[in-house]
């Protein structure tokens, strides 16, 4: 019997930590971050949009929560894709994207996830600490769907309805 139950919690513990560990692609550490940017800034100016640049890292837990949040709730996802041409920055290791995170004035110091606004020009508006959308576990949609409103193109210009 204590073979059973012992085979059985090392079943369920490996099952845990398989699921802790699953494999997320949010972050490219290979890619060319200032030239997919500049894409994304052309994208977005051609749209009407401005860019959210979400800088993180597969290894940020904060960071797939929020991606994970934004994806699941529709009024989120409506938001953010009305609005905004997205864009998921690495910061890692393997890349720490150093160039570009100057170029964005050093948002990494508010740690991770960190969200950086520019508009169709390449002109940073806001940089955002996710720390202000977090509440308890996890993140706020009311905070998060604020966050989208105050940024989109008529906010910032009132003069271009959208």
């Amino acid at each position: 019997m204590k073979k059973i139950i012992m085979v059985l919690f090392i079943g369920l513990f490996t099952l845990s930590l398989s699921a802790q560990t699953e494999k997320v692609d949010l972050y490219n550490p290979n890619a060319n971050a200032k030239s997919d940017i500049a894409n994304a800034v052309a994208k977005a100016k051609k749209e009407g949009k401005n860019v959210l640049i979400q800088a993180g890292g597969n290894w940020c837990g904060w960071c797939i929560l929020f991606d994970k949040k934004v994806k699941a709730d529709p009024v989120l996802k409506k938001a953010m894709n009305d609005n905004y041409v997205s864009y998921h920055l690495n910061y890692s290791q393997e890349n720490k994207n150093e160039a570009v995170f100057a170029s964005l004035g050093y948002p990494e110091r508010f740690g991770f996830p960190v969200f950086i606004v520019l508009d169709g020009n390449g002109k940073r508006l806001h940089t955002q600490n996710s720390a202000y959308l977090e509440e308890g576990n996890g993140h706020n949609t009311a905070k998060i769907l604020e966050f989208f409103r105050h940024w989109t193109v008529s906010a910032v210009n009132p003069k271009l309805k959208k």
